[in-house]
């Protein structure tokens, strides 16, 4: 029986038969429908039969990796939209950046808890369907943000970020200079029901920063306390 209905469609890229029946088998309880492929190509063939509500990538398939199916995911103007969730055993935080660089909008490494993957998946979800508070284009420095086209600039150049990233950037824009400390910035980007450490932050921000380049220094770490949104100090 469903413990909630939805019509979203997610596909679930991965190579281990039982861990993908698994995930399968638990989406479809929530009411997700659901779609797999063991390998890189194999997704791609599914994304071009349908276009899912979200992606649970495993980053390492046979064949085509699971990098190289985010990036095409995101160069592809039909699927760069996808929300895309990663799966991996990698636990270092280099391959935590490399994997949000990629536009992956999360990262759960394995082994894992079947409900802190639905958790995160229906956060996911949430963000990249909420409807906007306001529709206000936001400005400052090189940056400019717009909510109802879901778009960022910096220096006038397309800056594709991924739903988590977006969100994140436009809560401290409107934060207008006050600090928001990293169990601010859980509860109101990934939600207070997503159970992440504050270091999961830290690499959100730094994937961020890294995207944002020019406007990266806009951005700005209050140590001990967490993150603003302010003029550089030149």
């Amino acid at each position: 029986m469903t413990t909630s209905q939805t019509d979203k469609l997610i596909l679930v890229v991965e190579d281990e038969t039982d861990l993908a029946e698994l995930i399968c088998y638990n989406l479809e309880r929530e009411g997700y429908q659901c779609r797999c492929a063991a390998d890189g190509e194999a997704a791609l063939v599914e994304l071009r039969r349908c276009r899912p509500d979200l992606i649970v990538l495993d980053r390492m398939l046979p064949g085509k990796s699971g990098d190289a199916v985010a990036s095409e995911v995101k160069r592809t103007a039909s699927t760069s939209a996808i929300p895309i969730l990663m799966l991996t055993a990698k636990v270092d935080e280099t391959a935590q950046l490399s994997g949000f660089a990629l536009g992956a909008d999360d990262y759960v490494t394995k082994p894992f808890s079947i409900k802190v993957l639905l958790a995160r998946i229906a956060a996911i979800l949430r963000r990249s369907t909420a409807t906007e508070d306001g529709t206000e284009i936001l400005q400052a420095g090189p940056i400019t943000l717009d909510p109802s086209r879901h778009e960022v600039t910096v220096d006038g150049s397309p800056t594709p970020l991924t739903s988590t990233e977006f969100a994140m950037l436009r809560t401290l824009m409107v934060a207008n200079g006050r600090v928001m400390d990293r169990d601010q910035l859980i509860s109101t980007v990934l939600g207070e029901t997503v159970a992440v450490t504050d270091r999961t932050i830290d690499v959100h921000i730094a994937a961020l920063r890294k995207k944002l380049a020019a406007g990266a220094s806009w951005i700005q770490t209050i140590r001990g306390v967490g993150y603003t949104f302010r003029p550089p100090v030149s």
